[in-house]
């Protein structure tokens, strides 16, 4: 497979491999205690790994890779398509989570469905149709008339943003939710290296995997994932073969704004719903965006993984070490910054 690689495809993608396994076992050496033992005079340094702890950092990088991509997918495909760098992104996800709260935990949805697990797929559908709908207004209303203009484009959907939080305020007020019940999906835990974790920490990462793939095989083996890629290269060609390409960016558009409310909607159970995770994912989502290339889906999937894993091991050193926890936040710009250094276009990105 990696044969049928371009050789820049093929030299980014051992270059991911390389910095990924360079992070894990730079985790896995460092994740554990040193001691000083002395033997006739003469000092010596023994260390014991701690697997557990590193199992923390393993999957805690997968599940911040995949919370990351499920913003950073919506991000990828309308600008990868479009044109279009949509900053209202982390307001459709916040959005999400607030719908998938709300269905969840409303005593009338609960006498009327008990069942905890059809309540939270009622609130990721809702969620998904909620989000779905935002977008196309907004692509519709406000975006369609400055596809030429993009700094307008940049201002609008910053503007959008704020004002879903505005709403979000005026709806659920500003104080944080936290997801108080259990349903089948996050009551169950299972044990790696000693440690415990919850069940639903895979259901995340398989979801995030899940939509990977799913998005992929619709860009590139389906009739419509055909006709949104020749509308990009060709509109006119598009439209004299009788076929709305407007209609099909709108289509692009609003698919993107409904992959990041059911990431919300996703992350709510594990996140719970506030203001800030309009803000919180969406600056490593654009350094994914960068990072994998802009306009590359399959390099934005890597690059997510790749920077959940940094910043779950930098946060790891960073406490253990360093005693300094901002270096975590600052992991994605750094990556991102030495990434480009080497390759300006990114990891997946066309000059």
């Amino acid at each position: 497979m990696i044969g049928l690689l371009s050789p820049e495809k093929r030299s980014s993608l051992i270059a991911v491999s390389v910095i990924l396994i360079g992070l894990l076992l730079f985790s896995f050496l460092t994740t554990g205690n040193l001691s000083l033992i002395s033997t006739d005079g003469f000092g010596a340094y023994v260390g014991t790994i701690n697997a557990g702890d590193f199992s923390i950092t393993l999957l805690s990088g997968l599940l911040r890779g995949m919370l990351l991509f499920l913003v950073a997918a919506g991000l990828s495909i309308v600008f990868g398509l479009m044109d279009v760098l949509n900053f209202a992104q982390g307001g459709y996800f916040m959005i999400g989570a607030y719908i998938a709260y709300e269905v969840h935990h409303t005593p009338a949805i609960i006498a009327a469905i008990p069942d905890g697990n059809l309540r939270f797929l009622l609130g990721a559908l809702l969620a998904v149709a909620i989000g779905a709908a935002l977008g196309a207004a907004l692509e519709r209303g406000l975006l369609r008339p400055l596809y030429a203009r993009p700094l307008f484009q940049l201002v609008i959907t910053f503007g959008v943003s704020i004002l879903l939080v505005e709403a979000t305020k005026l709806i659920w007020g500003v104080s944080p939710r936290s997801w108080s019940t259990v349903f089948g999906l996050n009551e169950g835990s299972f044990q790696l290296f000693g440690q415990q974790f919850s069940v639903y920490r895979l259901f995340v990462i398989g979801v995030g995997f899940a939509l990977i793939i799913a998005v992929a095989l619709l860009l590139q083996r389906t009739r419509i994932g055909i006709i949104i890629r020749a509308g990009v290269q060709d509109s006119q060609m598009v439209e004299a073969l009788g076929i709305n390409v407007r209609a099909v960016f709108t289509a692009v558009f609003t698919l993107g704004c409904a992959v990041a409310a059911l990431g919300g909607a996703v992350a709510a159970p594990f996140l719970g719903a506030s203001l800030g995770l309009s803000t919180e994912f969406l600056l490593g989502a654009v350094a994914a965006v960068v990072l994998g290339g802009l306009g590359s889906y399959e390099g934005t999937a890597l690059a997510s993984l790749l920077v959940g894993i940094t910043q779950a091991v930098v946060a790891k050193f960073g406490v253990q070490y360093l005693n300094q926890p901002v270096w975590e936040s600052l992991s994605p710009m750094i990556l991102l910054a030495l990434v480009l250094l080497l390759r300006p276009s990114g990891l997946f990105g066309k000059e």
